[in-house]
């Protein structure tokens, strides 16, 4: 029959909620991280004129393409020498190298279609280059921006195979949770948070369709 049994039984129980609490506050100090980060190397690359930024760009973008799985181990090893292993710190460090490519993508995306004749004016009447940056280019690419910083959230939220190395004990995820909860047990519970999960990145996304109708007008 219908319930909400398996909802009650999640938001009922200690360890749930604070693995959630976890996964909420990495996936936001991983947006904050790797948004800024991301959008300063998408503008460095673009508007340099390095013989090898292309090079360099392939060089931020290998974490896209290295399998996580070896990601995972490199980063597990290493942290274990700097003591980062089940920390708060290490976790998001962790999931920002995941994201960066991802905000690198799409803010890079916008840039190539900005006309950089627009700031170059700012410039020349008096501007900084980080004012005119700031005042000129920014408010134009603001809703990949803001996508980027949607997308690096969802990246940390959503993973789970570095999060199985690199976090546990009171830091340990949601993902990380639910992949023990599968293995060890069939919980219905799972399938509740799964539905919870599916309905926070729906969300998001129609967030930023009104970020972007929003520019648009």
């Amino acid at each position: 029959e219908w319930s909400l049994r398996w909802y009650r039984s999640y938001f009922d129980s200690t360890a749930w909620m604070q693995a959630t609490a976890t996964s909420l506050k990495a996936a936001s100090l991983t947006a904050l991280v790797a948004t800024p980060l991301a959008t300063m190397a998408a503008y460095g690359l673009h508007a340099s004129r390095l013989r090898h930024a292309n090079l360099l760009l392939m060089l931020l973008l290998t974490p896209m393409v290295v399998p996580v799985i070896l990601i995972g181990i490199g980063v597990f090893y290493a942290y274990v020498k700097l003591k980062l292993v089940n920390s708060m710190l290490g976790l998001v460090l962790a999931h920002s190298m995941l994201a960066v490519p991802v905000v690198m993508m799409v803010v890079g995306s916008a840039l190539r279609t900005f006309d950089m004749d627009q700031e170059k004016v700012a410039r020349s009447l008096g501007a900084s280059r980080l004012r005119a940056f700031w005042m000129v280019t920014l408010p134009q690419i603001r809703f990949s921006v803001v996508t980027g910083a949607v997308l690096a959230f969802l990246t940390s939220f959503d993973e789970i195979i570095v999060s199985l190395f690199v976090s546990g004990g009171d830091n340990s995820t949601l993902t990380r949770n639910m992949f023990n909860a599968l293995r060890d047990q069939v919980d219905p519970t799972i399938a509740a948070i799964s539905t919870l999960i599916v309905g926070v990145t729906s969300l998001l996304l129609v967030f930023t369709q009104f970020v972007g109708r929003a520019k648009d007008h």
